[in-house]
């Protein structure tokens, strides 16, 4: 089923786990021009003949432990993207999963003279790897979703909070929203959604968002919501003239009064992030307090393509941002084709993490502006342009929580949310 694959690529890109300019870059420009992003499957490989080889790349994965099932099907996506004659070799090395190997399989590949470095899987081993690597100015494509580890010459290729929440403000902008909120919870994802909520808000040229935080218990959602929401001073002239009308034994006036709808909150878009248990009380407190659709959307991460995520939640006409599976169907036929099952979560990030090293060995490096050209890439999970500062721009779908598509990816720069 299309929403099911689709699910399981969402859990894996999101699970897994800054405006920098001029010579903090780490010499890493942005390629001039714009145009049509290039198509990574099936690009041209590197110069040199078809008995020849481009050099080697080095692929860190965790080949060994608890992620070495993943870790072997990231490296057969990999092995898949780089199958064209004249394309670099693959230097695979085992991390365990550990960034202390991570960083140790980086230095060893750097002194055997890889071009590159693919991976490593987490956001931990990506950090240590940077070290090494931005010193010996070799670029890294890691495989994290976590922002953290973005950096000049180090880039994130997993799906990161920040992507989904740029594309979902543009689509809100879209249909003339434009005062934002955030109802988070106080965690580590939280903030990091909160980051990008604020740096898309001021990117689009909109107010600063409200940013608010609650805790795990009923009552602390429960004075949140009622206090963002301005519930009080919205609803106190009605209740004070239902009490009126009361006080004059007038019930028929009364009555109509408490049918009568409420003044929306001072905002019409809130953005949430939670999930499970916690997102379904949460979402309940909304429409007890009047901040429900059509005069507010509801905005949420890319987990709420599972089912599971938001079972029981009340988020009538919300939204989330995510690839259109449509884009990854190319390179789920590809890889059955070759190996005899479909490609596991996190395994379209290594197979565009070596076609991109394919691209800029073809193109003269990475220093050339290969990596970093303004027109971008069209990859397994569509559009992706690769920012100066580590920063990867994706070109998302807006879903529906049935998943059918209110807005479709962009599939070239400066399209919405690109």
């Amino acid at each position: 089923m299309r929403l099911q694959t689709f699910a399981l690529l969402i859990s894996g890109l999101v699970t897994v786990s800054l405006g920098l300019a001029g010579c903090a870059n780490g010499g890493y420009s942005s390629a001039l021009g714009g145009g049509k992003p290039q198509v990574l499957a099936g690009s041209a490989p590197a110069a040199g003949g078809a008995g020849g080889r481009a050099g080697t790349v080095a692929l860190l994965l965790p080949l060994s432990g608890a992620d070495a099932g993943l870790g072997g099907a990231m490296r057969d996506a990999a092995a898949l993207a780089l199958a064209p004659a004249g394309s670099p070799e693959l230097d695979v090395r085992d991390t365990a999963g550990a960034p202390a190997d991570a960083a140790r399989a980086a230095a060893q590949a750097i002194a055997a003279g890889d071009a590159m470095i693919l991976g490593p899987l987490t956001a931990g081993e990506t950090l240590a790897v940077a070290t090494p690597a931005r010193a010996a100015r070799v670029p890294v494509l890691a495989f994290t979703s976590d922002p953290k580890a973005a950096q000049p010459g180090v880039w994130t290729l997993g799906l990161t909070p920040e992507a989904q929440v740029r594309r979902l403000v543009a689509a809100a902008r879209a249909e003339g929203r434009s005062r934002f909120v955030a109802l988070l919870p106080e965690s580590g994802y939280g903030h990091l959604m909160a980051q990008a909520l604020e740096r898309a808000c001021a990117e689009a040229g909109l107010a600063t968002p409200g940013i608010y935080f609650h805790g795990t218990s009923m009552a602390s959602m429960n004075a949140l919501v009622r206090e963002v929401s301005d519930y009080a001073n919205r609803r106190g002239p009605i209740e004070k003239q239902i009490r009126e009308a009361r006080a004059k034994g007038d019930r028929k006036t009364a009555n109509d009064l408490a049918k009568q709808p409420i003044p929306p909150p001072p905002f019409d878009a809130v953005l949430l992030a939670d999930t499970g248990e916690q997102l379904a009380e949460l979402s309940s407190l909304l429409p007890y307090y009047d901040v429900d659709a059509p005069a507010v959307r509801l905005l949420g991460p890319a987990l709420w393509a599972q089912p599971a995520a938001r079972a029981g939640a009340a988020l009538k006409g919300a939204w989330y941002a995510a690839p259109d599976p449509a884009a990854r169907a190319a390179f789920v036929a590809a890889y059955s084709a070759k190996y005899g099952n479909a490609p596991p979560p996190l395994a379209d990030l290594a197979y565009d993490a070596a076609s991109l090293a394919r691209v800029v060995a073809h193109e003269g490096g990475a220093r050339g502006g290969a990596l970093t050209a303004s027109s971008g890439f069209f990859g397994a999970d569509g559009l992706l342009v690769l920012q100066p500062d580590g920063r990867v721009r994706r070109g998302l779908a807006v879903f529906s929580l049935d998943g059918k598509i209110v807005a479709p990816a962009p599939t070239r720069v400066g399209e919405a949310g690109s």
